[in-house]
């Protein structure tokens, strides 16, 4: 399957999460466009100083992919600055958060799949 950019559906939340400001989302793939445990495959963008607040992730696993940009995040407790080419993995009862703090919008793949740990 080919999708355009064109046909991919952009959201906007605010404080998502609990954090601050807005965040852009561009569903790549919806979830029933996938035959996976997959229920999110997005571009995220954080402008400066917005946020995704602190949440957890039970009986799935989120990842992601840093773009451009640079985010400090909160990896179960463990406070790091992350930037293009990095990667976070945050499940099956992990909790994690991320705030853009560099002078350009932190922009980001985001995958989350579901279902039972093997």
């Amino acid at each position: 399957m080919i999708k355009r950019e064109s046909d991919m559906l952009n959201e906007i939340r605010e404080q998502m999460r609990g954090g601050k400001g807005h965040v852009e989302i561009k569903h790549i793939f919806a979830k029933d466009e996938l035959k996976g445990n997959v229920r999110l495959c997005a571009r995220i963008t954080i402008n400066p100083g917005n946020s995704i607040g602190v949440h957890e992730h039970v009986n799935e696993e989120e990842i992601f992919y840093i773009i451009s940009g640079k985010g400090l995040v909160n990896d179960n407790g463990t406070k790091a600055e992350v930037n293009p080419g990095d990667a976070i993995v945050t499940g099956y009862g992990g909790y994690h958060s991320i705030e853009s703090i560099g002078t350009e919008p932190l922009e980001m793949m985001a995958v989350i799949i579901t279902g039972n740990k093997q």
